[in-house]
C-alpha cells in the first residue's frame, strides 16, 4: 500500500510523452497514482531548415533558450562566443549538461518576465540577441528586448502542437471524470488547457469544474477562467516536479478545508 502526501489520489499528467516521466515519477514517489494523458507533442524541425535559418542570421551576442526543449533541439546550432541565458533552472541544467559553464538565469521565477528583470538584460542596446524556442512562441521577450534597443533573432528549433488523442484515451478520461476518480489535473500552459477542453465531449466539459487543476504558470492562472469559468486552479511554485508536488499538496489541502 502506498503512503505519502498524495496517497489515495490519482493525478492526471498532461505533459508531452518525452517530458512526462519526471513528474509522473514524482507523483508516484509521493504516494499518488500518475495517469498519463499527453495533450501536446514536441516535434523537432528539419535540421537543414534550421541550418538555413542560422545561415541567414548575423552573429549573436547573447543567445536565450526558452525551455529544455529549445536546448535539446537547438543546441547543435549554439553560437560558441555568445553569452548564454535560460528562462529557468531546468533549462539551465540542460545547458550545463552540455558543458555551458556560465548561464544567466532568473534568481526567482520561470518565465520571460523573470528573465527580463535580470540585470544582464537591462542594458542591451546595440546587441544582437538570438532567442531559441519553438515555433509560435510568446512575443513578450523579443518585443521588450527590441524596445530596449537590441536586435532580436528568432530561431525555431521545434514545433509544439496538439496531440491527436486516440478515442479510447478520451473515453477513459471522460469515464474517470464522471466517476470522480481524478483528484487533480496538472497543466503547464494555455495550449494544454485548450487541448484538454477540446478533446472532451461538450456534455462532459462541466465535469472539469469538479476537478482541481494545478499549474506553474501565472499566465494560465490568469487566463483559465476564460476557457473554463469557475474552474478551481492552484498555482505551483514552479514547473519542476518537486514544485508541482507542492502545488498538488496545497490544492488537496485546500479541498479538504472547504
Amino acid at each position: 500500500m502506498r503512503t505519502g502526501a498524495l496517497s489515495g489520489h490519482r493525478i492526471l499528467v498532461t505533459r508531452a510523452v518525452e517530458q512526462a516521466a519526471d513528474l509522473a515519477n514524482a507523483v508516484e514517489a509521493a504516494g499518488g497514482t500518475a495517469l498519463r494523458l499527453p495533450l501536446l507533442e514536441i516535434v523537432p524541425r528539419d535540421a537543414q531548415q534550421i541550418s538555413d535559418d542560422v545561415g541567414r542570421m548575423n552573429s549573436a551576442d547573447i543567445v536565450i533558450y526558452v525551455s529544455p526543449n529549445a536546448v535539446r533541439h537547438g543546441f547543435a546550432w549554439h553560437p560558441e562566443a555568445a553569452e548564454t541565458a535560460a528562462i529557468g533552472p531546468t533549462t539551465r541544467k540542460e545547458l550545463e549538461l552540455r558543458g555551458v559553464a556560465h548561464v544567466v538565469c532568473p534568481d526567482n521565477g520561470y518565465d520571460s518576465e523573470s528573465l527580463l528583470d535580470n540585470e544582464a538584460f537591462t542594458d542591451v542596446a546595440g546587441k544582437t540577441i538570438r532567442i531559441i524556442r519553438g515555433q509560435d512562441g510568446r512575443e513578450l521577450l523579443g518585443s521588450t528586448l527590441r524596445n530596449r534597443g537590441a536586435t532580436v533573432q528568432y530561431l525555431a528549433a521545434y514545433l509544439r502542437r496538439a496531440r491527436r488523442v486516440p478515442e479510447y484515451e478520451i473515453r477513459e478520461f471522460a469515464h474517470r471524470l464522471r466517476r470522480g476518480e481524478i483528484s487533480c489535473i496538472t497543466v503547464m500552459s494555455d495550449a494544454t488547457v485548450e487541448s484538454l477542453v477540446a478533446i472532451l465531449p461538450v456534455a462532459d466539459r462541466e465535469l472539469l469544474r469538479h476537478t482541481r487543476l494545478v499549474t506553474p504558470s501565472s499566465r494560465v492562472l490568469k487566463n483559465i477562467n476564460e476557457l473554463v469559468p469557475g474552474l478551481s486552479v492552484t498555482l505551483a511554485p514552479g514547473p519542476r516536479p518537486d514544485d508541482m508536488i507542492l502545488g498538488l499538496i496545497a490544492s488537496l489541502k485546500q479541498d479538504n478545508t472547504e
